[in-house]
């Protein structure tokens, strides 16, 4: 048996230190605004950056970008040989860690976007392997750190009229016949998927882009002097329409903001992004966790590949309200505990708060690997010679006890595992 197997067998029974991986792209906060940038000091050996964007933080076995024990080895060989770790139930379903568990810090939108169902993924790899990198499904949860904004699902069809009827430059880009199946559409009670919306929608996505381009400066140029003149820009989203514009000029995603729901979170709160959901972050900072994959397809708001025929044929053109959007956590039995548990297979995150009342605290076991992120707080790990700072992050076999001592600021922590 080689000393490395021995090596990682020793370790196996006990949680430890992993390093992420930061990702410095260009819609990222800028230095220490950024919570990525802060919570990475504490396992990059690099100071901070202040004129760098600090985007996301990476923590799991992504190929693009695998987390790193202190000993240098990846996270991804440590499972590799040492596959009782993942618990018996998720190496069995999945072979290898299901989930990438990330932290992001928005600047500037992201890509409009939506991710392949499974199905979808696995034609999309064997069809274009170079561009969509992997065959899995990418259903992801964002968890507010900070205040936060995102487009996310389709708005109720009447707000989507309503700014219609507010837009002549967007009945131009979408068309008389589709409009007119949409306002069908909108008076039949209890419609839970909508053909007309798919219709409008593809049509504006799919439009000529001299045409779109034309009629999307007019708009621009109108809710421009709307502002100099001090109307009110509400009924046309103005203050949006133009904050996306500045940072993407002429870019069809400035008009999806008729289309999808303008979404606010409050630190704590949640959106769960199944398969073939549209939807865009805009800024702030959240916990982000997914199953492990980073396909992606793409309509706008983006210098990256546009894939615009095949996102808008995968959506689910669903009407939705902002609070449907959003993704209730549940309580349990443990009252320093929120579990946000979707529903997929591939991860669940739980929120731990533990007040400085503790004298200690034993962290909940589960039956399968975890990651457990530390946001803030100072205390003691048992038996791991670590101390809790903002940053720290554990890789946590399946079954293993992990307890906090010497509580003397209040710790918060984010674990990602599965609950299956």
């Amino acid at each position: 048996m080689s000393f490395e197997r021995v090596f990682f067998l020793n370790m196996a029974a006990s949680a430890c230190q992993i390093q992420g991986a930061v990702q410095n792209y260009s819609w990222g906060k800028v230095g220490n605004r950024s919570a990525v940038a802060k919570l990475c000091r504490k396992s990059q050996v690099e100071a901070v950056d202040e004129s760098k964007p600090y985007a996301e933080l990476w923590m799991g076995t992504h190929s693009k970008a695998p987390s790193v024990l202190m000993s240098g080895r990846t996270l991804t060989e440590f499972i590799d040989a040492n596959q009782d770790v993942l618990g018996e139930e998720v190496c069995k379903r999945f072979g290898s860690l299901p989930f990438l568990f990330k932290v992001l810090s928005v600047a500037k939108s992201l890509s409009i976007q939506a991710h392949p169902d499974k199905k979808l993924a696995e034609r999309l790899h064997a069809e274009q392997p170079e561009i969509y990198k992997d065959p899995n499904h990418k259903p992801e949860m964002a968890i507010a750190l900070t205040k936060f904004e995102a487009l996310c699902g389709f708005r109720p069809l009447d707000e989507i009229l309503k700014f219609v009827d507010a837009v002549p430059e967007l009945q131009s880009v979408i068309g008389e016949k589709a409009i007119d199946l949409l306002r069908q559409e909108s008076r039949k009670p209890g419609a839970s998927l909508s053909t007309a919306l798919k219709e409008c929608f593809s049509n504006l996505i799919l439009c000529e882009e001299s045409v779109r381009y034309k009629f999307l400066v007019q708009l621009v140029d109108r809710v421009k002097k709307m502002v100099e003149n001090g109307d009110d820009t509400s009924k046309v989203n103005g203050d949006l329409l133009l904050r996306l514009n500045s940072n993407f000029p002429g870019d069809v995603g400035c008009f999806v903001v008729y289309f999808l729901n303008h979404v606010f979170l409050e630190p704590g709160e949640a959106l769960f992004l199944a398969a073939n959901v549209p939807h865009a972050y805009l800024s702030g900072d959240c916990i982000e966790c997914m199953a492990c994959s980073d396909n992606v397809v793409r309509a706008g708001l983006t210098p990256k590949l546009v894939d615009a025929a095949t996102l808008c044929s995968m959506l689910e053109y669903r009407p939705s309200s902002v609070e449907q959007q959003k993704f209730k956590p549940n309580t349990t039995d443990d009252c320093c505990e929120l579990l946000y548990n979707p529903p997929v297979d591939d991860f669940a995150v739980i929120e731990v708060k533990v007040p400085v009342t503790f004298v200690t605290y034993a962290f909940r076991k589960y039956d399968s690997a975890s990651i457990l992120l530390f946001i803030s707080g100072k205390a003691t790990v048992k038996d791991l010679d670590v101390e809790v700072e903002p940053g720290l992050i554990l890789f946590v076999p399946c079954g293993s006890s992990l307890v906090l001592e010497k509580v003397n600021q209040e710790v918060i922590a984010y674990q990602a595992t599965c609950i299956l």
